[in-house]
This record gives structure tokens, C-alpha cells and sequence, in this order.
């Protein structure tokens, strides 16, 4: 018997346009916080989208945004 509340919840994909906007990591220096979002291309700004606990967090982030963890840029 499986119970469906004890099951993990798969990382949804994130839609976004890959012309417009870059999947990236800001982290802190002095407490290695990570948050993943995305870059517009055209202004350089970063938009939060969600905080990530380590290194499961990141590569939850990467799946989600179909990409290998070395191909998302770290801005610190």
C-alpha cells in the first residue's frame, strides 16, 4: 500500500524565455546562501525565484529549468 503524502513532490518545470532571460545562482559570500533565478539579458537584473538548501536545492533548481548545474552562471 503506498501512501501519495509521504511520496516527494517532483520539481515542476519552470517556463521561461531563453532570449529574454538566463537561469542563474546569486550566492553570498560571507554565508554561502544560494538563491535561484533568472537574469534578463538585456538589463542585468536578477529576479529571485526561490532559495536553495544546499546542493539538492541546486540541482532541483537545474531540473527544473532543464539545465546541468555547470551551465548556470553563480553570481556572487
Amino acid at each position: 500500500m503506498k501512501f501519495p503524502f509521504f511520496q516527494k513532490k517532483k520539481a515542476e518545470p519552470i517556463p521561461y524565455d531563453p532570449a529574454r532571460r538566463e537561469p542563474a545562482v546569486r550566492r553570498s559570500i560571507c554565508t554561502g546562501e544560494m538563491t535561484g533565478g533568472f537574469v534578463e539579458r538585456d538589463t542585468g537584473k536578477f529576479q529571485d525565484l526561490c532559495l536553495l538548501e544546499g546542493q539538492k536545492g541546486l540541482e532541483d533548481f537545474c531540473r527544473s529549468v532543464g539545465k546541468a548545474p555547470e551551465e548556470i552562471r553563480t553570481i556572487y
